[in-house]
């Protein structure tokens, strides 16, 4: 998986939790996602479609009532489905889980594996913004996912970012 597809995928709030429920056998229908994600049904309409639209899931044709469709994995989402279970299991606190619902927080952590400067993220994540990317870096740091060390070398002082404990986990899960 590289990291536009990365970007995609955790774009919406619930997709990566579709994709790991799918990936753990949960049957493909609405209601069923709904209760084993406990998403909200709007919420998780949008992210149907959305993973439905960059091609990881379809409707599975000649299942379920047209009001009530069931849905599977393409080839493409079911690999990348096998990323958002490896992803899920290191998250254990429950706590924690909403973290991972945040639009650029994984994308931050995969390409923040070395010490990396806030410009040089920002590089690597081309269509983020200044102001989301400084989100997630505070997100991340105040649960400890992410490490930021001021480099007393340079100056003018700059922080460095690393991803560290839990944060380091998921980056060598996905490691692009």
């Amino acid at each position: 998986m590289d990291i536009r597809t990365l970007v995609k995928v955790t774009s919406r709030a619930w997709s990566l939790d579709i994709l790991a429920l799918m990936h753990a056998g949960t049957i493909g229908r609405q209601s069923s996602l709904l209760s084993a994600s406990k998403a909200g049904r709007t919420a998780l309409t949008q992210s149907l479609n959305h993973l439905i639209d960059i091609g990881l899931m379809e409707r599975n044709p000649g299942h379920g009532h047209p009001l009530r469709p069931e849905f599977r994995l393409t080839p493409q989402g079911a690999e990348i489905a096998i990323f958002a279970d490896k992803i899920k299991r290191v998250v254990s606190n429950p706590c924690e889980q909403h973290l991972l619902r945040r639009a650029w927080n994984i994308p931050v952590l995969v390409v923040s594996q070395k010490p990396r400067y806030f410009t040089d993220i920002r590089n690597d994540l081309l269509s983020i913004t200044d102001r989301a990317l400084s989100q997630s870096l505070k997100q991340l740091e105040a649960q400890h996912w992410l490490l930021r060390k001021i480099d007393p070398d340079i100056r003018p002082t700059r922080p460095l970012y690393q991803a560290s404990n839990v944060g380091a986990c998921i980056s060598q899960a996905i490691s692009l």
